[in-house]
């Protein structure tokens, strides 16, 4: 997989330590200006420099101008805006810039506060019409719906294990709706007998490969492995939630960094016991746990390679429990570089249940939270999972 050449989300902040900027067009080429910004001629802007702004304000010029520039810091999640768009501008990107929500609330803090959050929710849609138009045939048509429909899509494999057959007919809803990519599901059965699951596997809409095994569970992950056939493989748990363009997102921060293996940051949390979501930001320790940088680890339901890599890494370690772990570990230690992006199409669930691998207490995510609401709130970008 190639870097496109638009822009890279890392290094994007959720929290925004200044206010808004403008983007002028100024003769030759874009300028930001604001107060703290470091001046600097017209053409290629400093990404560092505009990572700290609450987004910037698109002023229009009077006639048609190259785009390049502001799809770059699209793609590259820089929250932009306008409030209003001329006709030459490609129809997806004149909608998203003018779509100023994300706008409406104020970051006053707390622990329901929903600015940054709706900013960062701004900023990744962004990133997805900046990429499929870098994608498409031309430069930057007006509408793109059916170049990217035709397209090829890339085939992901999704391997997951699980012992609850109660759960695989949602999970398997969930990969069918999976955007531009193609989708076949590889199940471990870890103990489970395939007429548990029989009923789900056969009404699925995408294809459904079941291997039963008594293994441990990294090794009943593998033996569901070797049934792929897509180019990517993913990591998949049971009973999480996962947006509908989770898998292109993965996709989408592997192709901008060029990293081995991608995965979310786990920060929306369901606690069922407590009818809760949370979302966090810290460590329990207080330190910055952030997204759309270079890592030694992700949450361990969305781990996503190319098949070679998984392969040529030796695949998942044959362990009972804390399979994610040792398995970044090792192919850290083997050289892959490891980039964590976004969690907000990602929600883990918390139960009472002692079915988890990761055994934390409900209290330890309270502690943890930035924002805390009463029922199930993702966000919006999980589109109402």
């Amino acid at each position: 997989m190639t870097v496109t050449p638009c822009g890279t989300p890392c290094g994007f902040r959720r929290t925004p330590e200044k206010g808004m900027a403008r983007l002028r067009w100024a003769g030759h080429g874009w300028t930001a200006e604001g107060e703290g910004l470091p001046a600097a001629l017209p053409g290629r802007l400093d990404l560092p420099a505009l990572r700290p702004l609450r987004g910037l304000e698109v002023d229009w010029p009077g006639g048609p101008v190259p785009l390049g520039e502001i799809v770059r810091l699209a793609a590259a999640g820089v929250p932009l805006t306008a409030a209003e768009a001329p006709a030459w501008v490609p129809a997806p990107l004149a909608e998203l810039l003018a779509d100023r929500e994300w706008l409406g609330g104020e970051p006053a803090g707390g622990l329901r506060c929903v600015a940054d959050l709706r900013r960062e929710e701004h900023s990744v849609r962004l990133r997805r019409v900046a990429a499929r138009l870098a994608a498409t045939p031309g430069e930057f048509p007006s509408s793109f719906a059916g170049e990217v429909a035709s397209a090829a899509r890339p085939k992901v494999s999704v391997v997951m294990s699980t012992k609850r057959p109660h759960l695989v007919a949602e999970a398997l809803a969930q990969m069918a709706r999976q955007r531009h990519v193609e989708v076949e599901a590889v199940i471990g059965l870890h103990g489970v007998p395939y007429e548990a699951v029989r009923a789900a596997v056969e009404s699925a809409p995408l294809p459904v490969s079941c291997v039963v095994s008594q293994a441990p569970f990294g090794e009943v992950l593998n033996l569901a492995a070797a049934r792929a056939s897509g180019d990517y493989l993913v990591k998949w748990d049971d009973d999480d939630w996962y947006g509908p363009e989770h898998l292109s997102d993965l996709l989408l921060a592997m192709r901008a960094t060029g990293a081995d293996i991608v995965g979310a940051t786990g920060e929306f949390f369901y606690l069922e016991p407590l009818n809760t979501t949370i979302r966090r930001t810290t460590f329990a320790s207080g330190a910055a746990y952030p997204s759309e940088v270079w890592a030694d680890h992700v949450a361990g339901g969305t781990i996503l390679l190319a098949a070679a890599k998984f392969r040529s890494l030796g695949g998942f370690p044959a362990l009972p429990r804390a399979v994610d772990k040792a398995f970044l570990k090792a192919a850290q230690a083997q050289g892959a570089r490891i980039y964590r992006t976004h969690g907000l199409g990602y929600v883990l669930r918390r139960t009472l249940s002692d079915e988890h691998t990761w055994q934390l207490p409900l209290s330890h995510f309270l502690k943890v939270a930035a924002n805390q609401w009463r029922g199930f709130r993702p966000s919006r970008l999980m589109e109402a999972a």
